[in-house]
């Protein structure tokens, strides 16, 4: 997954719209590296490109690795993420599990949240941790597709309604622009805001 996003043959192919460079940031291995050595990298790059997968993973090696402390001192990187990569940047994260996570993973609490589906209804985990809080809403990735059941229709409003936050489920031709506190959304596919629940 992560040789195809390099090379630009993901759905998402943000690595090649004309970068002049591109460098690969393993965040498991910064712990073993000089700070300075990364972090003048890091500083130097116009974009940082944060990708999908797991999300309490992900959460778990950007604060291990010492880059969730360190982005907030970034005043001229634009933050770019994709599915997990744009979750992680909120103060509060929520996803669903089929199982239980598993591995490296942050503190979280967990609860069962039951979902409507063409065939019925269906459970999963819904799992909250904190977020690096770069912007103080949270996201709801793949609003629509098909893939993502959880995250389509009103399924979405359940979602949203877990968490203590704003809420934007995302579809998958839309973007949310976060700049100096303000959002904006870009893009030509669906995005829809939930606001704070009361009840989360």
């Amino acid at each position: 997954m992560a040789g195809r996003m390099i090379r630009g043959l993901s759905k998402s192919p943000l690595c090649n719209l004309g970068w002049n460079e591109l460098g690969v940031l393993e965040l498991s291995m910064l712990p073993s590296i000089d700070e300075h050595l990364w972090m003048e990298q890091v500083t130097a790059a116009d974009a940082l490109l944060v990708f999908g997968g797991d999300v309490l993973f992900l959460t778990y090696w950007m604060q291990t690795s010492g880059l969730a402390e360190f982005l907030p001192t970034l005043t001229t990187t634009t933050y770019v993420g994709v599915s997990a990569g744009s979750m992680v940047a909120a103060s509060i994260i929520g996803e669903t599990y089929v199982d239980p996570p598993q591995g490296s993973v942050p503190d979280h609490s967990t609860h069962h949240v039951t979902f409507d589906g063409p065939d019925g209804p269906f459970d999963r985990l819904f799992v909250t941790t904190d977020g690096l809080g770069l912007v103080d809403c949270s996201i709801i990735p793949h609003h629509g597709h098909p893939d993502h059941l959880d995250a389509c229709g009103e399924n979405a409003a359940l979602w949203a309604s877990q968490l203590p936050t704003t809420t934007y489920a995302i579809g998958e031709h839309a973007a949310l622009v976060v700049e100096d506190g303000i959002t904006s959304v870009i893009g030509d596919g669906t995005v829809r805001r939930f606001d704070a629940s009361l009840d989360a």
